[in-house]
């Protein structure tokens, strides 16, 4: 018959307990603060202190970091806030159209009161007259057939007139 005493060294070594397999360990510091850790002792001039270290068997779980307070977070409540917009561009017409408004504008060549004078230019194209009275200016576009528009800026260069009450179609 063969020996349990194998057999019965495993189930002893598997099912003991925590503190069987912990040991204790010296933590030597040195003056120039170098640390050295070992079971034998620290040489002469440097500090001491003892450490418990503990093997984990298989299976053992240990939580590293304690478990957070749920309930100090669940107490308090948010109140939902409207965006602030930051980096909202304002041109120097003072936004009185909308950069939706602005592209349709241009792409079928309208001028609405508001547009500046690269918008007109990109609308229109260059200007065949360009006039220049007190602060104010002004483009004239020609065409062939004897048809013409003309553009009037104010002194910050934009389109006279209130949004959307002076409109003029390019002669082209």
């Amino acid at each position: 018959m063969p020996s349990k005493t194998p057999f019965i060294l495993l189930i002893a070594l598997l099912c003991s307990p925590s503190w069987a397999l912990a040991t204790t360990i010296q933590r030597c510091e040195a003056i120039d603060g170098r640390v050295r850790f070992t079971t034998l002792g620290c040489s002469t001039g440097e500090s001491l202190s003892l450490q418990e270290v503990r093997t984990l068997t298989p299976g053992t779980t240990t939580a590293l970091i304690p478990e957070a307070d749920i309930r100090g977070t669940s107490a308090t409540k948010t109140k939902r806030r409207e965006p602030t917009v930051v980096g909202q561009s304002e041109d120097k017409c003072g936004n009185l159209i909308s950069a939706r408004e602005r592209r349709e504008a241009i792409i079928n060549q309208r001028i609405v009161a508001g547009m500046s004078q690269q918008d007109v230019e990109s609308a229109l194209g260059k200007p065949d007259k360009i006039s220049i009275r007190n602060s104010a200016t002004s483009y004239r576009y020609d065409t062939k057939r004897g048809r013409s528009a003309q553009v009037e800026f104010d002194e910050r260069g934009c389109t006279k007139g209130n949004a959307k009450s002076q409109t003029a179609k390019s002669p082209h």
